[in-house]
């Protein structure tokens, strides 16, 4: 069974960073085509970014150019790094896999 454990979030001012991280495991990571997405409160899943197996990545427009996502093949890492934050950037945020997520983990940015 695929396993993804993600961590990182928390509360956080307008203009601050935050950097999640997704345990992955129970698959072949390297291999492995990998999201983040995002759910705000009321609303649906927005895919929020991308990273192919050699690297390469894309984001939604809504946060190109304030966020990094990377990964990590030897420990089977995700990282998403959230630089220059907004409130509607406030939500849970999942790693995945295909069909697969985790149990999210809670961003929220407010003064």
């Amino acid at each position: 069974e695929v396993q993804l454990v993600e961590s990182g979030g928390g509360l956080v001012q307008p203009g601050g960073s935050l950097r999640l991280s997704c345990a992955a495991s129970e698959f072949t990571f390297s291999i492995a085509y990998m999201r983040w997405v995002r759910q705000a409160p009321g609303k649906g899943l927005e895919w929020v970014s991308g990273i192919n197996t050699d690297g390469s990545t894309v984001y939604a427009d809504s946060v190109k150019g304030r966020f990094t996502i990377s990964r990590d093949n030897a420990k089977n890492m995700l990282y998403l790094q959230m630089n220059s934050l907004k409130p509607e950037d406030t939500g849970v945020y999942y790693c995945a896999r295909r069909n697969d997520r985790g149990q999210g983990t809670q961003v929220t940015v407010s003064s």
